[in-house]
């Protein structure tokens, strides 16, 4: 049975919503109009997008609507859950009631549902073409500090295997998981080796051990001295070269394919030296500019990629939703193009 996240998981500034500080200003006008003149018909109003998506952002939105509209126990909601795959012009979620007493929600609601649909969407396309493998969410650090519990939430809802921040796992209760930073590797002169004795010697053991290897723009050399230094405690290399330079070991092979970041060369030269060095336990994971196609490229290549980090990708594109009135004091009542489209997927919402 599907469940819905309880409106007490999610932070947001309540009363600064309510008052109307984040809607746009003319549906807090409409409120205001209403009410001043005494005009209170019953309305149904509908919400829809227009392409193939996972949704996500619903609990969310139901915690605003609950939390910020004015008499919430009069309104009568029925909604799809977070993770459902839904199609073009589907309603996703119908709000019945006074519109007087939530009219200006709309901006808030609206915009909550974009970002984490947008987010669990790209999420879900990066996880299909994975394949089984991995993908985690390594992507707060290209948006603002206050999106990361939502962004977070739906990567996971995406299918994603880990995210980067505590944020990210705020409202499902999940740890941050990470690699080491190349900032710590110039901090020890930039020894990766010395780097990743000190990430040994001070971080807990349950954490994975994954080394990155690429400061020195030669990922086999670099990978087989700390594979060889740590021995079983190295659970995993990380590969982010950038896309402008190529890989020490990838330039005598260099003339048949696009040669720049982590190409599949560079990641077949590690495995192989790996493998042939005694360390085929060690995983390789690859970050820097992956994306749903990318990912797909690797897999029908038969790239020796163990886990995919994903970032910035993740937040590309736009879905958008839009809510519209329907009916009125139970009669059509909608602008020219829209109509009440009902949707036996719908739950009633309690």
């Amino acid at each position: 049975m599907k469940q819905r996240l309880s409106p007490d998981k999610f932070t947001f500034p309540a009363e600064e919503i309510k008052s109307g500080l984040y809607s746009d200003c003319y549906f807090n006008r409409t409120r205001d109009i209403l009410i001043a003149d005494n005009r209170h018909p019953r309305v149904v109003m509908q919400i829809f997008q227009r392409q193939n998506a996972v949704i996500c952002g619903v609990d969310e939105a139901l915690a605003i609507i609950k939390k910020c509209a004015h008499n919430p126990e009069n309104l009568v909601i029925n909604a799809l859950y977070d993770g459902d795959e839904i199609a073009p012009w589907e309603t996703v979620m119908t709000i019945e009631g006074d519109l007087a007493d939530f009219a200006h929600l709309e901006t808030v609601y609206l915009g909550v549902l974009s970002r984490q649909t947008k987010v669990a969407t790209n999420t879900r396309r990066c996880v299909k073409a994975a394949a089984g493998k991995p993908v985690f969410f390594f992507s707060s650090r290209f948006d603002p500090w206050g999106t990361q519990a939502g962004d977070g939430y739906a990567a996971h809802i995406g299918g994603a295997a880990g995210v980067s921040t505590p944020a990210n796992g705020l409202y499902w209760g999940a740890q941050a998981i990470g690699t080491i930073p190349h900032a710590l590797i110039a901090t020890y002169s930039g020894d990766t080796l010395d780097a990743t004795y000190a990430f040994d010697r001070h971080i807990d053991p349950a954490v994975n051990r994954v080394a990155l290897v690429d400061y020195d723009n030669d990922c086999v050399a670099t990978s087989l001295a700390v594979a060889r230094a740590m021995g079983g405690k190295l659970w995993g290399v990380r590969l982010d070269t950038s896309d402008t330079l190529v890989d020490a070991s990838v330039i005598p092979q260099m003339g048949a394919f696009r040669p720049t970041g982590v190409c599949p060369q560079l990641v077949r030269n590690v495995r192989t030296a790996l493998d042939e060095a005694g360390f085929p336990h060690v995983k390789i994971m690859v970050s820097g500019g992956f994306n749903a196609n990318r990912i797909t490229e690797f897999e029908t290549a038969r790239v020796p990629v163990d886990i995919y980090a994903v970032g910035a990708s993740l937040f590309a594109d736009n879905i958008n939703f839009t809510a519209d009135i329907v009916t009125v004091d139970g009669r059509h009542c909608a602008k020219v193009g829209r109509s009440y489209r009902p949707n036996p997927r719908l739950a009633v919402v309690e």
